[in-house]
């Protein structure tokens, strides 16, 4: 097997490089890499302490855009555990969902959100993080490696993190991502965009949101700074940007839509962006002219990659001047062509390759398989050079099958590739993956529900959300959104509820969802 630098080496190596470079911006503290590297190393070494030093696999963190956050996350790195984000806002419930499939040793909480995290009821040891001067009385941390922490051990095979997606059962998903598979992700895209010491990285995403993992370690692999907007300013891009001279800027498109309404996008109004990477959602061609026209001198690129193949796998680089942007059908940005280390296919329903299909990955960046066997069956495929066959099994796939993504493309005559939208009920709202089957097996565990089906509304003048219809007794809106965020992400909850005295079927006697969103789309009055 080939080196593989894992996240911390990476991490250390710039600390050990450039030890007075900022290495993080966030919550009005800078902090460089030498005094972060402390912070992770205090952080692992007190879990360590308080689990009696016992080996442990995957930690926890409960904490978001904060310093707790990262420190947290580079200390499991540097024990070789599994780093799992929880998310403060998410729901008693379902974080207790994910504590228990992902078999937790230790959760480390930021302290805003520790008695939330006890009141959870892991199966584990619930940490409040705090920092060395909290610990000895404004001693200054060791400069040395802890002397608790034995030396760092690189293990290519281990798992990096693990993110927790929308089940279509309603049972979160979890898609493990090893070391090496970050690995083949961060040696292209570090080259590709230019990252190094004087860049500055933006941090956009929820720590639970895999393109975070992009974020921190294209920055920390090259010695750059990682900067992060609180949410508020996420509104205001341009603004953020200017004040703190970032370079290299990475979001979902939907944020280009919030910033116009807030007029926060004028021409030529983002003069140090060099780079800007959008992904999570589809990128229509106007909100990219827009972005493009506040940023004339910064590369634009539209990225598209589900988690199971670590953050982003294809891209599509827009030509400088506008006119010679390509006119799509659908009016979005095309996702482009897959990384060329990876392997991929466009399948047709009978599983031959074709123009237009459900598209296919394998190679380096592609995951070992769901956390839940279970969920491995049919996702994935194997090609004999004529007719793609199923993979039935629940076993952990083998590095030649391809992942079926789920998602419908087109290509192009210049080999480029078009999302054309999803082949089941998955959808993506500000860039969050959700199965509609999630939300609805939530909405039906509620008093009173019997049928749910959940949409997504596009309504004119209105960024895309859920609506959920539902059928049995009706009930006060507001009561069902409280069992809703009781049990789901504030991401994945409808912003409305319609009552149905019965759902319109189909020739098979099915629920005719798409007559639901029919009616739920039609003017009410």
């Amino acid at each position: 097997m080939a080196d593989v630098s894992t996240l911390y080496e990476r991490f250390a190596a710039s600390a050990d490089a450039h030890p007075d470079r900022t290495a993080l911006e966030t919550g009005g503290r800078v902090l460089t890499y030498a005094a972060l590297r402390r912070l992770a190393e205090h952080t692992a070494a007190r879990l360590l302490t308080a689990l009696d030093g016992r080996r442990v696999e995957r930690i926890g963190v409960l904490a978001n855009r904060s310093v707790a956050a990262y420190a947290s996350y580079l200390a499991a790195q540097r024990l070789g555990a599994a780093a799992v984000p929880l998310g403060p806002e998410v729901a008693p419930v379902r974080l207790a969902a994910v504590g228990r499939a992902a078999a937790l040793d230790a959760v480390l909480a930021e302290q805003s959100a520790v008695d939330h995290g006890r009141s959870v009821g892991f199966p584990c040891p619930v940490l409040p993080f705090t920092e060395p001067d909290e610990d000895t009385g404004g001693a200054q941390p060791e400069r040395e490696p802890h002397p608790v922490l034995s030396p760092y051990e690189a293990r290519p095979d281990a798992v990096a993190y693990i993110v927790f997606t929308s089940g279509s059962t309603g049972t979160p998903k979890g898609v493990p991502v090893l070391q090496r598979n970050a690995a083949a992700m961060l040696d292209y895209a570090v080259d590709r965009y230019g990252i190094g010491p004087g860049s500055r990285v933006s941090q956009t995403f929820d720590l639970t949101f895999d393109p975070t993992a992009w974020d921190m370690f294209t920055a920390w692999s090259a010695g750059a700074a990682l900067v992060v907007p609180a949410r508020a300013e996420l509104v205001r891009p341009a603004r953020f940007i200017r004040r703190t001279g970032v370079t290299h800027w990475f979001s979902v498109p939907s944020v280009i839509t919030y910033a116009q309404r807030l007029r926060d996008l004028a021409p030529d109004s983002l003069p140090s962006l060099r780079w800007t990477l959008f992904g999570g959602e589809p990128l229509t061609l106007a909100q990219a002219a827009v972005w493009q026209a506040a940023a004339p001198g910064s590369v634009l690129e539209n990225l598209y990659g589900p988690t199971e193949v670590t953050v982003s796998c294809t891209q599509h680089r827009l030509p400088a001047d506008p006119a010679d942007w390509p006119a799509t059908a659908n009016g979005t940005v095309p996702i482009g062509t897959p990384y060329p280390h990876l392997d991929f296919l466009v399948l047709n329903e009978d599983g031959h390759p074709a123009d237009e299909g459900e598209l296919c990955v394998r190679g380096p960046q592609r995951f070992p398989g769901y956390l839940d066997p279970a969920e491995n069956q049919g996702r994935f495929v194997r090609f004999d050079g004529r007719r793609a066959t199923v993979h039935e099994g629940r076993e952990a796939p083998a590095p030649d099958l391809y992942y079926r993504t789920g998602d419908r493309v087109r290509r192009d005559v210049d080999g480029a590739l078009l999302h054309l939208g999803r082949l089941d009920q998955q959808v993506k709202i500000r860039g969050h993956r959700i199965e509609l089957g999630d939300v609805e097996a939530a909405l039906r565990s509620a008093d009173g529900v019997e049928e749910a089906v959940v949409t997504v509304g596009t309504a004119e003048g209105a960024e895309p959300g859920l609506e959920a219809a539902y059928t049995g007794t009706p009930q006060d809106p507001r009561a069902l959104r409280a069992h809703l965020t009781d049990r789901l992400p504030t991401y994945m909850l409808p912003r409305a509820f319609t009552h149905f005295d019965a759902f319109p079927l189909s020739a098979n006697r099915k629920i005719d969802r798409r007559a639901v969103a029919t009616r739920l789309a039609a003017p009410q009055g």
